[in-house]
């Protein structure tokens, strides 16, 4: 029933946010899809979308999962009333908090 559905943001879904805000989170959102989806600004800007997003509370049997990351995640960028200079701003916040898990956890 859900075969190609997320649980998480997927990297893949960020062109589709590009029309929805001003210029500044069009150029923002253009340069993170031509990233690959390992680069820290597109772990950054997915884990940006998964708060904004509340992901981590979604599950299959939700009315947002049966909706699709698509649709939820343009629904939530279009609800929030923030300019493009206060999304930048939750990006960057991101980017220091993606960061710091990077430099503090020994991957493989």
């Amino acid at each position: 029933m859900y075969s190609r559905c997320e649980i998480l943001f997927p990297h893949s879904r960020v062109g589709g946010l590009k029309k929805l805000k001003g210029d500044e989170w069009r150029k923002l959102t253009e340069r993170i899809a031509l990233l690959p989806e390992i680069h820290e600004d597109s772990l950054s800007f997915s884990h940006m979308m998964i708060k904004l997003c509340d992901c981590l509370n979604c599950d299959l049997g939700s009315y947002k999962a049966a909706l699709g990351c698509s649709a939820c995640s343009q629904r939530t960028i279009n609800a929030l009333r923030d300019s493009d200079p206060q999304l930048k701003k939750r990006f960057e916040k991101s980017r220091k908090e993606v960061r710091l898990y990077l430099n503090e956890t020994e991957l493989p």
